[in-house]
């Protein structure tokens, strides 16, 4: 059972066998001198703007799609053993039902990164889940850290924690939407609708966007047999094609990812993938930062 040569079984989504490719589709360096580069950039990463201690990273998706353990994937890698200070698992319903920020520590007690991370509700197919005008009031910095969601009740102007004239350093400065490999391309309607709404009005706003592809090793077995075939692997080039189509986000800021779920000890390789992500989060953070430069405003 589960040999390189069976499929991985998924109850939404028969996974198709398919070859793996001669060459890689997107090149990426497994290397633990690379590990290191990654970890040892992002500790000394200063935003461009003085006046942005921390760039600010929303993590949009389904639920159950992995965003809470993308943070925990994160923290892990810095914190050197797996964590999981973000409740994660699988419910009908979002188990994130806080607006979270998360700042990842270098270390037990060491300094915070310049990257926060922050955790909200799923998107859900029913009622429930985040509104528009929530979405909106995240992306502008208007919902304070820890703010509880009500069902059917989105926060307003008038909610007594309203934050109404936030600093540019509490808006969000790179979204990054978070879906399930193994089910991306059976996702209902409605679902694609609520998140090219979601995507149109971070397009307003000029945020730039990206997406993260969760649970690549229930996608595809050779996945799963060895993480590093991500990117030989036909299949996962096909979901992240077919990802890029299905929600208008070019292929290159469509990037697998493995979280920790069912590990005890943190992996070389997997680590990668995950900084890998991470690296280009912050990359895209920047540039949006720098769309507000100013010779007074530098580091």
């Amino acid at each position: 059972m589960g040999g390189a040569n069976q499929p991985v079984s998924n109850e939404n989504e028969k996974v198709d066998v398919t070859p793996l490719l001669d060459k890689p589709w997107r090149r990426l360096v497994w290397t633990a001198e690379k590990r290191t580069e990654y970890i040892d950039a992002i500790k000394n990463y200063k935003p461009i703007l003085r006046s942005i201690p921390q760039v600010r990273i929303l993590l949009i998706g389904p639920v159950g799609a992995g965003k809470s353990s993308f943070f925990n994937s994160v923290n892990s890698v810095f914190h050197g053993h797996v964590t999981s200070r973000a409740i994660a698992g699988s419910a009908e319903s979002s188990l994130t039902t806080k607006f979270k920020t998360y700042t990842v520590r270098a270390g037990r007690g060491g300094n915070p990164l310049p990257i926060v991370l922050c955790d909200t509700m799923g998107v859900e197919t029913t009622g429930a889940g985040l509104s528009l005008d929530e979405i909106n009031y995240l992306l502008r910095g208007h919902v304070p850290d820890n703010y509880q969601f009500v069902p059917n009740i989105p926060i307003q102007p008038e909610t007594p924690t309203y934050i109404k004239n936030p600093s540019f350093k509490d808006q969000i400065h790179c979204v990054a939407f978070v879906l399930d490999a193994s089910n991306v391309g059976i996702l209902p309607d409605i679902l694609l609708k609520k998140l090219a709404d979601i995507r149109a009005k971070v397009n307003r706003m000029g945020i730039p966007q990206l997406v993260l592809l969760t649970k690549i090793d229930e996608a595809c077995p050779h996945v799963a047999e060895d993480i590093e075939n991500v990117y030989i692997s036909k299949y996962i080039e096909s979901v992240v094609h077919r990802t890029a189509a299905r929600l208008g986000i070019p292929v290159s800021f469509i990037l697998p990812v493995k979280n920790y779920s069912s590990e005890i000890e943190l992996d070389e390789k997997t680590d990668i993938l995950i900084l890998s992500a991470f690296t280009q989060m912050q990359r895209l953070a920047d540039d949006y930062l720098e769309n507000f430069y100013t010779d007074d405003e530098t580091v």
